[in-house]
């Protein structure tokens, strides 16, 4: 009795361990996860890559407001002069850069596109008059 029960018990073992080897849905799944993981890597770069911009325009911008105010001016600053007929409306822009890289989450993904992988963005602001 004792040895049917054993024959009984190790036949179910078997049949528990063959349902668990077999591969039913890992190809599927595999076929589903891995696209919907490129998809959400992309995503993610693409709001990375946005912030970082929105980020760097607002920072540029109050670079240009700082540093038009104080009269400040860098080697890779320009300088835009509008002139007017009127000797107290004389104008002058102050346009500020700032280049800063992207981190690459997927590589290859920018230069695939044919881009770099860095914002360039400008502030702009109207300098004072200096006396």
């Amino acid at each position: 009795m004792e040895f049917a029960k054993a024959i009984a018990m190790a036949v179910t073992i078997r049949r528990q361990i063959s349902k668990l080897k077999r591969d039913d849905g890992n190809v599927e799944s595999a076929m589903v996860l891995i696209p919907l993981l490129i998809l959400f890597m992309i995503g993610i770069e693409l709001i990375a890559a946005t912030n970082l911009r929105n980020g760097d325009a607002a920072i540029a911008q109050g670079d240009a407001s700082r540093r038009a105010i104080s009269g400040e001016i860098f080697s890779n600053d320009e300088v835009i002069e509008l002139y007017s007929p009127d000797k107290f409306a004389h104008i002058r822009v102050l346009i500020t850069h700032r280049k800063t890289m992207i981190p690459e989450l997927i590589p290859g993904l920018i230069a695939m596109m044919s881009g770099s992988p860095s914002t360039d963005v400008k502030g702009a602001a109207i300098m004072e008059p200096i006396n």
